[in-house]
């Protein structure tokens, strides 16, 4: 346990007895209250409320720490809900880093949301592997498309030769922008910023509305589209919690996560355009760029070597995970 998570823990304990008397749970996420995790937090804890006797205490990002730092504390059952992106926990899970192959996912936000909804690799075979971890996976859903955010234009591979790209510490998304051309640089989310100011490094990626709210755009004076992927993350309930619950109380957990996405789907509508235009009149100087099929092409022929170190490195079910999400995501083609 870090030093962070006893801090945590010790803040946290002073008023566990209140917590159990009055059956408040605690959910932790990795954005702000009005990004988009804060929102989906905010709907499920209007549901569960609204639902039964229950009350939901929510801490946004910093309030515990960083991302590693409240995964312990939901693995140990400080927290009873956390949400964490893949790229952070697929150091715990090493199949959950297959979000992080490129081109894998599709950039229709429609089929996107289908997909999250009816996968089967996502609603059965990844929550044996989150139970494993001490986990309840209850939910994943996408973010928005993960743009990259440079001090100098890409317009291709070769423009990101010994740039310095932040990437969460996620050996596959290392090995993905290895293969992009850049030096993949691990960072914390909150020291980022200043990463970029100084120079320590050149660029990171983020959906639109997390480069708009964090200002990351007063650091970096370009954005570019490469459609590469779209940003997801997890909801999760520490097991041993979640499984204590009644089949009512379960039931309450469940129907609020299931109100939450439907909720957070359509919050994203127009999120993006809308991101990107907040940031243009904040600084008319930003470019956007939205590279052509033919300018994406060069990071598309990465993906078949990114896919394959996956493989290699993401676990027993990988071949498996790899193969059923396939076989989804051309469900969700056919049925278009």
């Amino acid at each position: 346990m870090t030093y962070k998570t006893l801090i945590a823990a010790s803040t946290l304990a002073l008023f566990a007895g209140t917590a159990a008397s009055a059956d408040t749970w605690r959910y932790a996420f990795e954005e702000a209250m009005d990004e988009v995790q804060g929102q989906f937090a905010q709907k499920f804890k209007e549901e569960v409320e609204g639902n039964s006797d229950h009350t939901v205490q929510l801490f946004p990002f910093g309030t515990l720490g960083e991302s590693t730092d409240i995964m312990e504390q939901a693995q140990s059952g400080i927290l009873q809900f956390v949400d964490q992106s893949p790229g952070f926990t697929g150091a715990l899970i090493p199949e959950a880093q297959v979000f992080f192959v490129p081109y894998l996912l599709p950039q229709d936000e429609e089929k996107l949301a289908t997909f999250f909804e009816e996968s089967k690799a996502i609603n059965e075979l990844f929550p044996p592997l989150y139970e494993e971890q001490g986990l309840k996976l209850l939910t994943m859903f996408p973010e928005g498309e993960v743009m990259m955010t440079t001090t100098e234009a890409v317009k291709g591979p070769d423009d990101l030769n010994e740039v310095k790209f932040r990437v969460m510490t996620n050996p596959l998304l290392v090995e993905s922008y290895q293969a992009f051309g850049a030096t993949p640089t691990p960072l914390p989310w909150g020291e980022v910023y200043g990463a970029l100011q100084t120079g320590i490094i050149q660029g990171q990626e983020n959906p639109a509305f997390f480069i708009e709210s964090t200002k990351m755009y007063e650091v970096t004076d370009h954005i570019t589209r490469t459609g590469h992927n779209n940003f997801t993350t997890a909801v999760m309930a520490n097991l041993d919690f979640y499984e204590g619950l009644s089949e009512e109380e379960q039931t309450v957990v469940s129907d609020a996560i299931d109100a939450a996405f439907d909720f957070i789907i359509d919050y994203q509508e127009g999120l993006t355009e809308e991101s990107l235009e907040k940031i243009k009149e904040a600084k008319p100087s930003m470019t956007i760029t939205t590279l052509s099929e033919e300018e994406r092409q060069p990071f598309m022929e990465t993906a078949d070597e990114v896919e394959q170190e996956f493989l290699e490195i993401g676990g027993d079910q990988a071949q498996e995970i790899l193969d059923q999400m396939k076989a989804d995501l051309e469900a969700v083609d056919a049925g278009s």
